[in-house]
């Protein structure tokens, strides 16, 4: 379980910049120094960063903002470990990255969000945006305010022109995927009543899901998050008011509240959670499938979510061009994931479309993590 923690604590979905694709444009570093008076910081205390890649033409009043993933920690010593690296300190973080997949600026690669104003929030918190404790410890420096970070990234946007914005699109994979549901209503709140604002959820929905020796490691893992980092102010009302904080952190508790239409992206074989969660080299794919459709389907599905479930053995699909939108993409009824996802933004057709066992889909990317430091 010692191990299994600190897996969960650093490599909690796959977007290494090395594979963000050849075709990625590259983005400087923009640094919210003005959050570091609120105590909006890093775990370390560095200023909280994004990316920025402004729209263009039709797109320039149209916002996705796109939140990195990277795993969690629970506890003082995985928050320390954490410190020391990007996903703990704006320090650490790489001056450029690369834009591919969703976050694309060419149509050929992105068909409706190419041209949109484009940002990519980094993670440096270990709470998917969630926390906020005032008392800094002077013997370990440790910051929980992933809270504070997400209020102050979204302030520095909006008086970046996000304020006039006819569309925009929360997004985020993994880690930043939970963080999309987390605050969807939230980012909703930030805009005029008559803002088209969606939320999209890339490989975020985790399920609470007992391991092969049937504890609830899992539960007691996102408790930790909770208690660590103080994140009960910050997580939806409607889940802390039935549930401990803990249990707030897995989405089949908060979907059904959640008011702003909602796209969930995920493989039913969803390979992190697989491999992670249940045990490497243990788990039984089949069964995590059937308990991840009945957390799923549990949710309802009303007509403004989207679905796009394919049965890939994967974590993380929008931000690699080969997943998003190439020739050979993963597909559902004729439907890449960027099509199906445009077509729910925009209006044109409702997606929900849940894909049969493997091993029926011939497009997926299937990846296997055997070592679990590659999640």
């Amino acid at each position: 379980m010692a191990n299994g923690g600190a897996y969960l604590s650093c490599f909690a979905f796959v977007c290494a910049l090395a594979l963000l694709g050849v075709d990625g444009d590259f983005v400087n570093i923009t640094y919210v120094a003005s959050a570091v008076a609120k105590g909006a910081v890093c775990l370390d205390g560095s200023p909280p960063a994004y990316h920025l890649a402004r729209g263009f033409g039709s797109g320039v009043n149209s916002w996705l903002v796109h939140f990195e993933g990277g795993g969690w920690c629970s506890n003082v010593t995985t928050c320390l470990q954490r410190k020391r690296t990007r996903l703990g300190s704006s320090k650490q973080m790489a001056k450029q990255i690369a834009f591919s997949g969703i976050l694309s600026n060419t149509p050929d690669y992105n068909p409706d969000f190419y041209n949109w104003n484009k940002v990519k929030v980094r993670y440096c918190d270990g709470s998917s945006f969630t926390g906020d404790v005032e008392k800094v410890d002077p013997a370990t420096k440790l910051h929980y305010r992933g809270g504070r970070v997400w209020q102050a990234v979204m302030e520095d946007l909006l008086a970046k022109g996000m304020n006039n914005a006819d569309n925009a699109l929360i997004s985020g994979c993994s880690a930043g995927g939970l963080t999309s549901i987390l605050h969807c209503d939230r980012f909703r709140d930030l805009f005029p009543v008559d803002t088209k604002v969606k939320c999209l959820s890339d490989a975020g929905f985790f399920i609470n899901e007992k391991d092969i020796a049937g504890v609830e490691y899992i539960a007691a893992f996102f408790n930790g998050v909770a208690t660590t980092h103080g994140s009960a102010k910050n997580l939806p009302f409607a889940c802390t008011s039935r549930l401990s904080p803990g249990m707030c952190f897995f989405p089949q508790n908060e979907v059904k509240q959640i008011q702003t239409p909602l796209f969930i992206l995920n493989a039913a074989y969803d390979s992190w959670q697989v491999r992670n969660i249940l045990v490497p080299g243990f788990a039984d794919p089949h069964e995590f499938r059937d308990d991840f459709l009945k957390a799923l389907k549990e949710q309802g599905t009303p007509s403004t979510r989207g679905l796009f479930i394919n049965s890939c053995f994967v974590h993380c699909q929008s931000e690699t061009q080969e997943t998003w939108f190439s020739s050979g993409s993963p597909m559902l009824e004729t439907k890449t994931i960027a099509d199906a996802v445009g077509d729910w933004f925009y209006d044109r057709n409702p997606f929900q479309k849940i894909d049969c066992p493997y091993p029926c889909d011939s497009t997926c990317h299937n990846r296997i993590y055997d070592d679990p430091s590659e999640a």
